[in-house]
């Protein structure tokens, strides 16, 4: 599985918002299904979260919006692991519009993981860090980088 994971999603009515672009709480539900979708494909749906009695939740969120989305356009989410610390994660994001080659947003989701029953921090498990791969920086996708046969 490659450590740059994509997440393609075609723009719904409901996503728009009264300026008639994409709703700026549309890009984080896209961060938030992107997320899920990698755990999923590197090993860990929810079914092992809850098997395990750890989960992740969000400690904050930031997004840069550099364009906007349309109805019915194709967007694709590329999201990464950036780092695992003892019972934190920094994962990063990238909206990208394949059609005309167009970054809409950057962003980042700093998560921690906790235990499910009583809600405090606890470490990540080695196993679960063990299944991702970590992209230092230097290694992230550039304003030229777009996945090969997106478009």
């Amino acid at each position: 599985m490659p450590a740059i994971f994509l997440f393609p999603h075609a723009v719904a009515d409901d996503e728009i918002d009264e300026l008639g672009h994409v709703s700026n709480l549309a890009y984080l539900k896209w961060m938030q299904e992107a997320a899920v979708a990698h755990s999923t494909a590197q090993g860990w749906p929810l079914e092992r979260y809850l098997h395990t009695g750890g989960g992740w939740v969000a400690r904050s969120h930031w997004i840069e919006y550099l364009r906007p989305a349309f109805v019915d356009e194709q967007i694709v989410v590329q999201t990464w692991v950036a780092n695992f610390k003892k019972i934190t994660s920094l994962r990063k994001y990238r909206i990208l519009r394949p059609a005309d080659r167009t970054v809409l947003a950057v962003a980042r989701t700093d998560w921690a993981y906790i235990g499910l029953k009583n809600r405090v921090p606890r470490r990540i498990p080695p196993e679960l860090a063990e299944s991702f791969e970590v992209v230092p920086e230097e290694r992230e996708p550039g304003d030229d980088d777009f996945p090969d046969g997106l478009a």
